[in-house]
């Protein structure tokens, strides 16, 4: 039976999609997979190669996923080389769109289906507390059969390696292929869950710091709201991605217990969704105390610097009037009228700070 021509054609626009990826990180950023092969939810083997060896680990645990129906391959790329990609690519025989969204990052979770093949893009999140930043990893999965594929699309925080804990639970992993899915899921949405707790911890700070009078607090506030949004982005569309996965239990026939552990990593993402907005709205709010009490406190140097101000314009007023050169002037030939002159300035001067100062100018 011959070939249709865009199937032919297919491994051509591959190797095209592979010529125009851009990665600045392929030297930087040594490429390695992990291979893990389990069979009734327990691991039979577990092996990482580097990107020299990938293909021949790849194709025997192919092989395996196809000669045990009832076993289970999960592949973990770790910043994949653009050949590994294609190498996968061609031996599914993916649809080239699906090849080149594996061959970038940067996008947002999403849910899509390409035939038989399950393609999710999530991303992890964890907490650099001394720097206060929420360092994203993006990861692109592959559900196909009995094999799924974990794709990290960049080493800023989590790994493959680090995402592995998801097969430790051989009750779950009994379920079939959707329940690692579903169990880096769950993983992601906890990492959501510590983040928020970290913020939450920085957020009762900058309040402290914001009335204490503390003049960083603003740029601390700015940027603690810049990672409340990175976090919000990998949250809020990962609803989506979970609400398409429960749109199809039926249609696809998932396990019922799967569907309550869906349904748990679903009651925990709209919690930390929730938290996520209220945090941010709590940050806007301090913001603006923040300004308040900024102004206030300029107010304030205002009061200071205007009664200041008042208390030497009275004795220069004076000066000045007497300092005209007229020859007919009241008390310009009088005895007293140095004394009185310099008595006028001071008392006006002390009169005007005794006022300020009951009015709490100064």
């Amino acid at each position: 039976m011959s070939s249709s021509p865009a199937r032919r054609d297919r491994p051509r626009r591959l190797l095209d999609l592979v010529a125009r990826r851009e990665r600045a990180d392929d030297v930087a950023v040594p490429a390695t997979l992990r291979v893990t092969r389990l069979r009734d939810g327990e691991v039979l083997e577990s092996q990482t190669v580097g990107a020299d060896a990938s293909d021949d680990a790849a194709d025997a645990a192919l092989a395996f996923a196809e000669a045990e129906p009832d076993g289970l391959v999960i592949l973990g790329y770790d910043v994949p080389t653009v050949e590994q990609v294609a190498h996968l690519g061609s031996r599914w025989d993916l649809h080239p769109l699906l090849v080149e969204d594996l061959l970038k990052a940067g996008q947002r979770p999403k849910l899509e289906r390409y035939g038989d093949v399950l393609f999710v893009v999530a991303r992890l999140a964890s907490y650099d507390d001394p720097t206060e930043d929420v360092q994203v990893t993006e990861f692109h999965l592959l559900v196909r059969g009995n094999v799924v594929v974990i794709v990290c699309q960049a080493r800023s925080g989590e790994t493959v390696g680090d995402v592995h804990r998801i097969a430790r639970d051989p009750a779950v992993l009994r379920l079939g292929p959707e329940a690692v899915v579903h169990s880096f899921l769950d993983v992601a949405v906890d990492g959501y869950a510590h983040v928020v707790a970290d913020l939450e911890v920085d957020r009762e700070e900058i309040e402290r710091q914001v009335f204490d009078g503390d003049e960083a607090a603003a740029e601390r506030i700015y940027r603690l709201s810049r990672e409340i949004i990175d976090l919000q982005h990998a949250a809020v569309p990962l609803v989506a991605v979970v609400e398409a996965l429960r749109a199809g239990f039926d249609e696809h026939k998932i396990h019922l217990e799967l569907r309550a552990y869906l349904q748990d990593v679903a009651d925990h993402l709209t919690r930390v969704t929730s938290a996520v907005a209220e945090l941010r709205d709590a940050l806007a709010q301090i913001l603006n105390v923040n300004a308040t009490l900024v102004n206030q406190r300029q107010n304030e140097n205002m009061k200071k610097i205007s009664g200041w101000a008042a208390i030497l314009f009275a004795p220069t007023l004076v000066g000045a009037i007497y300092g005209m050169n007229f020859d007919d002037m009241p008390e310009l030939h009088w005895s007293f009228g140095y004394p009185m002159a310099l008595g006028l300035m001071l008392a006006l001067g002390v009169g005007l700070w005794i006022l300020f100062r009951r009015n709490r100018w100064m």
